[in-house]
């Protein structure tokens, strides 16, 4: 085999590999918080950033397969009842028109973020597309 059928080969193997990587990504959905770092420490205003994976984002009321919007909680110890709208108050922020960011001020000290992803209606999905929950320090 010449070197560079060796090259292409291993390029062939490397592509593959990506694919099917991106494809079992794509399999498994998942919301999570891009910004800031579990453990970061933050000043106001704190820059929030959701990420979405294998789904779409779409605004409340959308009635889309496979999409929906974020509800991020802020302090929030436990997530709210799967079987009904999430909550709409201060620890639990609706970002129905389809926002993938938010600016927030938050009291110095430490907090927790966690994301929820909600249907049209702003119920969870089922199964639940809840984000790793992450704290932040702020100064």
């Amino acid at each position: 085999m010449s070197p560079l059928s060796k090259i292409t080969a291993l390029l062939s193997m490397v592509f593959c590999g990506l694919l099917l990587s991106s494809a079992a990504r794509a399999e498994h959905p998942a919301v999570y918080i891009i910004s800031p770092a579990h453990g970061e420490v933050v000043s106001n205003p704190v820059q929030v950033r959701f990420g979405l994976r294998g789904m779409g984002v779409a605004p409340a009321g959308t009635d889309k397969a496979n999409t929906g919007h974020h509800h991020l909680l802020i302090d929030v110890d436990q997530l709210p009842a799967m079987n009904k709208p999430v909550p709409s108050d201060a620890n639990h922020r609706h970002f129905g028109k389809g926002q993938t960011e938010v600016e927030l001020t938050l009291e110095s000290g430490e907090h927790t973020l966690q994301l929820l992803l909600g249907d049209m209606g702003h119920m969870p999905h089922s199964p639940a597309m809840v984000s790793e929950k992450i704290t932040i320090n702020v100064e």
